[in-house]
């Protein structure tokens, strides 16, 4: 998990550092798909931290956890 985050910072900040570099229309757009899919993928490993915690405090049942573990893992590249 560590891993993932430090991933997903790296890309954040590669990308806000590239903003000022980059002077084209095109360059700002990858920048800026790239601080998305960072933000993005940041909420999927917030959804799953919190979806672990619930399974592991018995707020949620192991079926449950497994079928909303699936479609997170789905919308994601990292998990």
């Amino acid at each position: 998990m560590k891993r993932k985050l430090c991933v997903l910072i790296t890309i954040a900040l590669l990308a806000t550092g590239a903003i000022g570099c980059s002077k084209s229309f095109w360059g700002g757009a990858a920048v800026g798909a790239a601080g998305a899919g960072a933000a993005y993928e940041l909420q999927k490993k917030k959804q799953m931290d919190r979806l672990e915690e619930d399974f592991e405090q018995g707020r949620i049942s192991r079926e449950e956890y497994l079928e909303r573990k699936k479609e997170i893992q789905e919308g994601s590249i990292i998990y």
